[in-house]
């Protein structure tokens, strides 16, 4: 394969290159579709996999939702630390509080919160391809035009994997990393939060500097627009400049500038001073937080509809993974024709149709089989209703014979 580069009239930030390989033999395009159907078969058992085993997950969590809701305590709206609740699940709601605030020092930035985290970007440059393939003079050609622009990136793009380095080079580090603080001890209540519930408190906003900016600066540092610029022309970046933006998740204290303390609704198990994951006897852990208000009876029938979201979710990407594991299982009969136009097309439509239809069949199937597996009373029970129609219909038989 060769390739050579032409350039679009003078612009520098934008190249044409074209490649040329000879068209693949028939062995070859069957070598290659081997690979594609061996793809498909493992593809196609990992789909099995997905659509069977999520009906026992989700059973599994329905039954542990059903006995967390049976057992829960809920602790009203005063809290207090009652050590007859120990090792039980418990449920509160509560503001936030942590000890002290988070601050980064070199900017300035202080904030009464559960997190506080540091998005850095830089200004780089940026490699876009566009290719088209095109036969021409019994030989398959590809075009590639690559274009090159300037933005703001939060992770650091390598400029030597470039088409074209020379007059698009970046850096090779960021000046400044990003980072996410996160308070030593979160207090809901009389109860110390585990490191479980203070993951689930994402809710990030972003810091207004407006109430910073009067503040006095570093003379190469800028704020513009909720930014922090190390330029002093933060409307007209260069390559390597940087810009620092500062967002917050679980305000834990009374701060004007930004908002009120955070409310948290949690389930978990009580030990003492803190809530740790609680262990169901169906096999889950339960340790939930919302970042509202809710009563224990909101809280798991938010669970609930959680649970029936991801089932049908894992449902349909368990069939897109056996539709796409057919049509590359089947696609060697695709290249056995592909040297007849009109066949070729027919049988791609086919074959898509036959992918379709078997996906789908087979989904319902392996559904079908799981429900049989982890829920047989239910089965049984629903064979028996789809069964009893016939079994009416015999019955009758006899009678109107004596008529």
């Amino acid at each position: 394969m060769s390739s050579a580069p032409t350039f679009s009239g003078n612009d520098p930030n934008q190249h044409k290159r074209v490649s040329t390989q000879s068209k693949p033999g028939f062995l070859e395009r069957l070598g290659e579709t081997a690979g594609g159907t061996v793809l498909g078969v493992g593809l196609f058992f990992l789909s099995i996999y997905i659509l069977f085993t999520n009906e026992g997950r989700a059973l599994q969590t329905t039954y542990s939702l059903n006995e967390g809701l049976s057992q829960v305590v809920s602790l009203g709206p005063y809290i207090s630390l009652d050590l007859q609740n120990n090792n039980r699940l418990v449920h509160l709601s509560a503001q936030l509080h942590t000890s002290q605030p988070l601050h980064d020092p070199n900017y300035r930035v202080m904030v009464q919160a559960v997190k506080l985290k540091r998005e850095v970007e830089m200004y780089q440059w940026v490699e876009y391809r566009d290719s088209k393939d095109y036969e021409e003079d019994g030989e398959t050609k590809t075009e590639t035009t690559y274009t090159y622009n300037t933005e703001w990136k939060s992770e650091l793009i390598n400029s030597r994997n470039f088409d074209k380095e020379i007059g698009h080079q970046n850096p090779s580090a960021m000046a400044v990393e990003s980072v996410t603080v996160v308070a030593p001890d979160v207090i809901v209540g009389p109860f110390h939060l585990s490191k479980g519930l203070v993951e689930q408190i994402n809710n990030f906003q972003t810091l207004s500097l407006r109430h910073i900016a009067a503040l006095n600066f570093d003379p190469f540092l800028t704020i513009d627009d909720d930014y922090f610029y190390h330029t002093q022309n933060p409307r007209r970046p260069e390559v390597g400049d940087v810009r620092v933006r500062f967002s917050f998740a679980g305000v834990s204290g009374e701060m004007p500038h930004i908002g009120p303390v955070q409310t948290v609704s949690i389930v978990a198990m009580q030990r003492g001073e803190q809530l740790m994951p609680f262990r169901t006897k169906s096999g889950d852990t339960l340790e939930i937080l919302y970042l509202e208000e809710l009563s224990a009876e909101e809280v798991f029938t938010r669970e609930h509809q959680y649970n029936s979201v991801k089932t049908w979710g894992l449902r349909a990407a368990g069939w897109a993974l056996m539709f796409l594991s057919i049509q590359l299982t089947m696609r060697i009969i695709y290249t056995l024709v592909d040297w007849v136009p009109v066949l070729r097309e027919l049988v791609s439509v086919g074959l898509k149709i036959f992918a379709l239809c078997v996906s789908c069949s087979l989904s319902l199937l392996t559904i079908g089989v799981g429900w049989l597996f982890y829920r047989p009373l239910v089965a049984a029970t629903l064979a028996a209703l789809a069964l009893l129609p016939v079994f009416l219909a015999r019955s009758g038989l006899p009678a109107k014979k004596n008529q």
